[in-house]
């Protein structure tokens, strides 16, 4: 089992690691729209917080070696279930072709007044 942790993406803030790489497979955790540096921003538009959610779920992925075309599940909990097709055009543009499992969960609230949460599974080869 291997933890995975880059600074390019928001650490966590709790007990947890960014991701887990086990078994061929990489277990990301959560990831709000907190940026690398630790910023917070839930005063943002639902796009700002979608498009710093999944940078850091890419940076995660990256950094375990991974790339988009790696993903194979991806789990979103949203704030609203208004924002899904927002939400739909920020990922089709952030994963291109590439299509994995994913469930789009309507919440009625998260963590810090945040709008949306990704959490992931992917092929893990290191």
């Amino acid at each position: 089992m291997k933890i995975i942790q880059t600074s390019s993406a928001a650490k966590p803030a709790g007990h947890y690691a960014q991701a887990i790489g086990h078994a061929g497979t990489l277990y990301i955790s959560g990831q709000l729209p907190v940026s690398a540096d630790g910023r917070h921003h839930p005063e943002a538009s639902f796009a700002a917080q979608a498009q710093v959610a999944l940078e850091n779920l890419l940076a995660i992925l990256k950094a375990a070696g991974g790339s988009p075309q790696d993903l194979v599940k991806v789990t979103v909990y949203v704030v609203g279930v208004q924002h899904w097709a927002e939400f739909d055009q920020l990922y089709a543009a952030a994963l291109g072709e590439h299509r994995p499992a994913r469930a789009v969960v309507p919440v009625p609230q998260l963590h810090h007044g945040y709008q949306v949460e990704i959490e992931a599974l992917a092929r893990y080869l290191a």
